[in-house]
């Protein structure tokens, strides 16, 4: 039940890009400033903050690794 929720906290896919394109902003430059917001604008924002940070699973962790050269 908790592995489909992130389908159905996005009823309207796209409308954070839209407003942050009407703005002149990046996607999460935008996020960024309203996060604290409130009302529609401001959860939209969290959700972005919170799924962006569900992307580092499969990235390398090269600069901190010690190099072998």
């Amino acid at each position: 039940m908790a592995e489909k929720f992130i389908a159905k906290a996005i009823k309207h896919p796209g409308a954070l890009t839209r407003s942050a394109k009407a703005a002149g902003k990046s996607t999460m430059e935008f996020a960024r400033e309203h996060k604290h917001s409130k009302g529609t604008v401001g959860k939209r924002a969290r959700l972005a903050l919170t799924l962006q940070s569900f992307h580092h699973k499969g990235r390398k962790k090269r600069a901190l690794e010690p190099s072998n050269d």
